[in-house]
């Protein structure tokens, strides 16, 4: 039987995203799994607080924190990373196929610094590599679909799925970005629901399924293969594709899109200052109608 590790989560709201602590209560090592930094982009304002007060958590529980477990480039939020790293010198760590979407958005935005290697992360996991937080044994599991780079870690009996399964009232992620792929995404989570049915599953996102009036963020391999309402058990691959790609046609472009894409595929990182110290974010802007003449 796997390890139980310590898994302490923290909800936020702005961006209905769940960053973990998971650590060995044994020898008190730990890592963060996918930190939020806040970002304000009406103001262009980026702050800590919410990765401060992890931070300070993880100092009041006498934690040694050694990864930054990036489950992938996200496209909801910017990545706290990079502040984790300068905090703790924990290594920041992604999958290995980063580097096709760093391919895929380097000309997207210009980003002439990125090289499109992955290099910027510290550690690039491979599928089914083993790594270790203090005796707890961790898993690398590659899951494409949502983009081509995902991937969950399995660290004792918790899995951490990123943006690959959502709570089973909600169903599963969306396959519609570049690189996305709804056959790939089904394959993947159909690998993740192999796991005995015991093992805890751990969401990136939650939005309050319609009728569910609280958060939620935990569930198990049996409760998503007997319930989930896209992808339980006896819904083909066919079937699923189908519902998939016709939900993701009715979908709106994540509010923080844009910039968080700029950072994640930096590992964090904000694109380079200019010559007197200040730092930008692009917009592309794609002309339609009678726009595109006067563009």
């Amino acid at each position: 039987m796997p390890q139980a590790p310590s898994v302490r989560a923290f909800f936020d709201e702005p961006t209905n995203t769940i960053t973990y602590i998971v650590s060995d209560p044994a020898t008190k090592r730990a890592a963060i799994v996918d930190p939020v930094l806040d970002y304000d982009p009406a103001s262009g304002v980026a702050d800590s607080h919410s990765i401060d007060d992890i931070l300070a958590e993880t100092a009041r529980e006498g934690l040694t924190i050694d990864w930054v477990l990036e489950t992938h480039a996200h496209a909801d939020h910017l990545s706290a990373a990079q502040i984790v790293k300068a905090a703790t010198g924990a290594k920041i760590g992604i999958g290995e196929h980063i580097d096709k979407v760093q391919k895929i958005f380097k000309p997207v935005f210009g980003a002439e610094d990125v090289k499109a290697d992955g290099g910027c992360f510290d550690h690039l996991f491979k599928d089914g590599e083993r790594f270790r937080i203090g005796a707890l044994e961790g898993e690398t599991i590659y899951t494409p679909g949502h983009t081509p780079a995902d991937v969950a870690y399995k660290i004792g009996d918790a899995v951490f799925v990123g943006d690959t399964l959502f709570m089973p009232d909600y169903g599963t992620a969306r396959a519609d970005f570049p690189g996305g792929d709804a056959h790939a995404l089904y394959q993947s989570i159909r690998r993740l629901l192999s796991l005995p049915p015991q093992t805890r599953l751990f969401m990136c996102h939650d939005y309050k399924a319609p009728g569910r009036e609280f958060y939620a963020w935990e569930t198990t391999v049996a409760e998503q293969r007997a319930k989930n309402v896209q992808i339980k058990d006896g819904v083909s691959e066919e079937d699923f594709v189908a519902g998939r790609q016709k939900r993701d046609q009715d979908l709106a472009a994540p509010r923080l899109l844009l910039p968080s894409i700029q950072v994640n595929i930096r590992a964090g990182k904000f694109p380079p200052p200019r010559g007197d110290g200040a730092r930008f974010l692009s917009i592309p802007v794609k002309f339609k109608g009678a726009a595109a003449q006067a563009g």
